[in-house]
């Protein structure tokens, strides 16, 4: 009884996280999130952006290491595979892609405990779920590293990530050292989207979803569809007003290549 319980309030914490996703989406149409390309002063005070982003991402990082460290499956295939996936993208953006960060831009610090505060979250859904829950209610088995869930989604992470370091490589290296202008991105997947790093991460999360093949994983997609898909949206938008030229004969998109 107290475990069915436990899957019960855990699932209902789930639908709750996606009706906040939802209303997320909907006011992030209308009010730019401060930080980056949208950076503004009516945020409030800022800190360090290569700390702020450490900040805001660490914890992710370190609530799915705990979740797994204290398993009892930690060890069993294919947990440690999950635990690697997602380590793997945690640690690179939370302790390499910031200190990758050039210039002395700033990060609002709402934005940041906002960040903090759902990356806590997101920790707490993923980790419960793959290293606690999951051996008890949806065991995985060591054949389910030969699945098609498995198979396709590894296969959209490793693109996802690839996608998304790539992006993040062509973003840093716009501008050579001490030019302050501003240009477009056109390399890798910048060729068709606005929003190509985003783009990337989409991707990454859906194949998490599939891979997972759970409501965890499902709400994590979600919520980050619900986090960048208005933001790709303001970014098209400035970019649309600074290259309108280029614009009108590249026909971006903002995120999906030849849909939006």
């Amino acid at each position: 009884m107290e475990l069915s319980y436990s899957l019960t309030g855990f699932y209902n914490f789930l639908f709750t996280l996606s009706l906040v996703g939802g209303v997320i989406f909907v006011v992030l149409f209308y009010i730019d999130a401060g930080y980056g390309k949208m950076r503004s002063d009516k945020w409030g005070p800022a800190i360090n952006n290569k700390v702020g982003w450490i900040l805001m991402e660490a914890p992710v990082f370190l609530i799915v290491l705990y979740f797994w460290a204290m398993s009892d499956v930690k060890l069993e295939r294919p947990y440690w595979i999950f635990f690697l996936l997602f380590e793997m993208h945690y640690f690179q953006r939370s302790f390499i892609f910031p200190l990758l960060i050039k210039g002395k831009s700033q990060m609002p610090i709402a934005i940041m405990l906002m960040s903090m505060v759902w990356n806590l979250l997101n920790g707490y859904i993923q980790g419960f779920w793959l290293f606690h829950l999951a051996p008890m209610f949806q065991p995985y088995s060591p054949h389910w590293t030969g699945s098609w869930q498995f198979i396709i989604g590894v296969t959209l992470f490793c693109i996802g990530i690839v996608i998304n370091i790539h992006s993040d490589y062509v973003i840093r290296h716009l501008r050579k050292p001490g030019d302050t202008n501003h240009y477009l991105p056109k390399k890798g997947m910048y060729r068709f989207v606005t929003s190509a790093n985003y783009l990337g991460e989409i991707i990454e999360w859906v194949g998490w979803a599939v891979l997972t093949w759970s409501w965890a994983g499902g709400v994590f997609f979600w919520f980050t569809c619900c986090n960048l898909v208005p933001r790709a949206n303001a970014i098209y938008h400035k970019y649309e007003k600074e290259f309108p030229d280029e614009f009108d004969r590249k026909k971006l998109k903002r995120i999906f290549p030849f849909i939006y």
